[in-house]
């Protein structure tokens, strides 16, 4: 979620879009798919972008879905609430956000399986969303702190790609991750981009990207506190039944779109799942590769003959693109 005024200049050119669409081939040719939902998730936000045809007499404008804190409290705007993840002010905004999705969705989605992956997403925009209108209400009430949080006009993913990265390396082995080419513990990855950005754009929405780092903090504490067959997890059950009937058919299509394991933490071998014994990446038991650094299966099964500097940049590498 960026701010950039509400002066919307629109899209001036299309320059940057191949290098989107040869990352995606890049990736496609590299794992013979792309997962449904992020597959998905890129297609609708360039779509709602690009307005193609009738769309852009269907779509709202972006000066009607602009995030406002204060707009959201005063009209109760659920359309500007929800709506404004998806919108972007520029090509660049966009395909940076694309891109940054396109690694995090493969990752999580391979690993978690496309339903829950997609019920996560549903919640950590509501989550990302809600954090952000709530830290700007609080700043108001608590210190009368209106400027700029308040009345700030933002749009864009990046609140749930702040809060994807959380739940990606709360689930990795993985000690170090490479931020902007800086090595910081995994750890405070999140933080650590978060102020890198607000450094080098001072444009983006601080608050916003808070608001996506404490809806993942938030999410993956309950999955961790709420694992038992309590009423909260029966209500959060039922929620993700209700939003991933449309992908009920992945599980039944004759073929496996993505792994059941977690990211870094599966069990080797158990339910067509292989760990690579390098960078501890869980791989669909349907390949003989590892998806992320391309170690073979099985032929390097023993880790101790390779050094453990060569192990960590393996792991780390996994990590950074």
């Amino acid at each position: 979620m960026d701010s950039y005024g509400v002066g919307w200049r629109g899209r001036v050119s299309r320059g940057m879009f191949p290098l989107l669409a040869l990352h995606v081939a890049n990736e496609y040719s590299r794992l013979g798919s792309i997962p449904p939902v992020t597959s998905g998730l890129i297609l609708a936000n360039s779509l709602i972008f690009l307005r193609p045809g009738p769309l852009h007499r269907l779509l709202p404008s972006i000066n009607r879905v602009w995030f406002n804190p204060h707009l959201i409290f005063k009209n109760r705007d659920l359309r500007r609430f929800f709506l404004s993840a998806f919108y972007h002010v520029n090509e660049p905004h966009l395909v940076y956000n694309m891109m940054s999705l396109l690694w995090k969705g493969i990752q999580l989605e391979t690993s978690m399986g496309s339903i829950d992956f997609a019920s996560m997403v549903a919640s950590l925009l509501a989550l990302s969303q809600g954090a952000t209108v709530i830290l700007a209400k609080s700043l108001l009430l608590l210190f009368d702190y209106e400027a700029p949080y308040y009345n700030q006009f933002s749009v864009g993913f990046s609140g749930v790609l702040f809060a994807l990265k959380v739940v990606l390396n709360a689930h990795s082995d993985a000690d170090y991750s490479v931020v902007h080419g800086l090595v910081i513990p995994s750890k405070y990855a999140a933080w650590a981009e978060l102020l890198l950005i607000q450094l080098f754009v001072p444009d983006a929405s601080f608050i916003g990207h808070l608001g996506g780092i404490l809806a993942g903090i938030f999410y993956v504490r309950l999955r961790r506190s709420f694992s038992g067959p309590g009423p909260i997890n029966l209500l959060l059950g039922g929620f993700v039944k209700m939003l991933s009937w449309p992908l009920r058919f992945v599980r039944g299509s004759g073929s496996r779109l993505s792994g059941r394991g977690r990211v870094g933490r599966g069990s080797a071998g158990t339910g067509g799942v292989w760990r690579c014994p390098l960078c501890t990446f869980d791989n669909s038991g349907g390949v003989d590769v590892c998806e992320m650094c391309s170690t073979a299966r099985g032929t390097m099964s023993d880790s101790q003959q390779f050094s453990m500097d060569e192990i960590r940049q393996r792991r780390l590498q996994r990590f950074n693109r």
